[in-house]
């Protein structure tokens, strides 16, 4: 799909739970997180299968429960998984920052995991200690450099930030924590159905650094804040070099133009388009970043059903498949919505 073409969409699967993250294998596996915000879900992380969805890596990853916090240790279950991704070298990773309700961390909870898909087991946890992960964190996406030696990580919480992580060493930075680039934009409310999006206490969407991509080279790393509408990159380098070792990189960083308010980014694999997840408009919007920070933005599609398109995966045969998380009509900003809230999984599909 190039910059010029425009797309529909096409229903890959309904939940009856708010589903945030998907990532599809080399393998064409597809993976499906659901976080605990408003429910305490029987299934975080799963493998979806003719349609069903299928606990991953198995029950027991899965057997976490809010109302058994004391009985169930939080460094070998999943708490509040907010993202899966598969790196394309035979690893499914889980990003768990174990804040259900998006509220207290649970201690020892927050971590990094990677399943051996081959053998469908666990094969190796990080976890992120106080400084890694404050209270307050809300690790929300992951993205892998080109060489698979590092890992970079947003923290959407109150005090946004990015972490590196050294996945031999299981070392890990925080960077550019409380920098401008990383935190809510101040005056910006995000909108939904065409009216500022409020909670019952009057407060409105409040994420900090949340959309993160790698240029396909892997030179750059962007992100930004969901409050906020700015792009964001820095050279990877400057991140596994001086950023891992505690250094300031803030100079570092490169204000890359205005994508508008967005949740998940996406860059096609080999080329130089970058999908936007528009969630004030239901839409998919794409930008070229060879163009510049000015960088004309178009509308793949626009629809209805795109309610909070939330996160990208691209499969091995170049589909873009993108989730539904309907945070607009969940029970933090709709007191009387259920507790269990549908969502869905979806593909573009060409149009031409």
């Amino acid at each position: 799909m190039t910059a010029s073409t425009t797309a529909t969409i096409e229903l890959v699967a309904d939940f009856g739970h708010q589903v945030t993250g998907v990532s599809v294998s080399e393998t064409n596996r597809i993976f499906v997180n659901f976080p605990r915000w408003t429910e305490d879900t029987a299934v975080s992380v799963a493998e979806l299968k003719d349609g069903e969805v299928v606990p991953y890596p198995d029950e027991e990853w899965n057997a976490w429960r809010n109302a058994k916090k004391d009985e169930i240790t939080p460094n070998d279950h999943w708490v509040c998984v907010q993202s899966v991704v598969a790196d394309q070298r035979g690893s499914l990773w889980v990003l768990d920052p174990a804040a259900p309700a998006q509220s207290h961390m649970v201690d020892k909870g927050p971590k990094l995991v990677r399943i051996d898909l081959a053998s469908d087991k666990v094969a190796q946890v990080i976890a992120f200690d106080e400084n890694a992960a404050p209270q307050g964190s809300y690790l929300n996406d992951v993205r892998f450099s080109n060489d698979g030696k590092y890992a970079f990580i947003t923290d959407s919480g109150v005090k946004g930030a990015l972490l590196v992580v050294d996945i031999a060493a299981g070392k890990t930075a925080r960077v550019l924590d409380g920098h401008p680039s990383t935190q809510m934009k101040k005056g910006l409310n995000v909108k939904a159905d065409g009216k500022e999006l409020r909670r019952p206490d009057g407060r409105g969407v409040e994420f900090s650094a949340d959309g993160i991509e790698l240029s396909s080279d892997g030179k750059y790393l962007y992100w930004q804040a969901i409050k906020g509408d700015q792009l964001y990159r820095i050279p990877a380098d400057a991140l596994t070099g001086a950023g891992l070792k505690g250094e300031d990189v803030s100079g570092q960083v490169e204000h890359y133009g205005t994508n508008g308010v967005n949740d998940g980014l996406l860059i096609a694999r080999g080329t130089e388009d970058m999908y936007l997840t528009s969630v004030q408009d239901n839409a998919i919007k794409l930008r070229n970043l060879a163009e510049g920070p000015q960088a004309a933005i178009q509308t793949v599609v626009q629809d209805e059903r795109l309610r909070w398109p939330d996160t990208f995966s691209q499969g091995p045969d170049g589909t873009i498949y993108v989730t539904t998380s309907h945070i607009q009509d969940s029970a933090f900003f709709k007191p009387d919505a259920p507790a269990a809230l549908p969502t869905q999984l979806w593909r573009l599909k060409r149009e031409g």
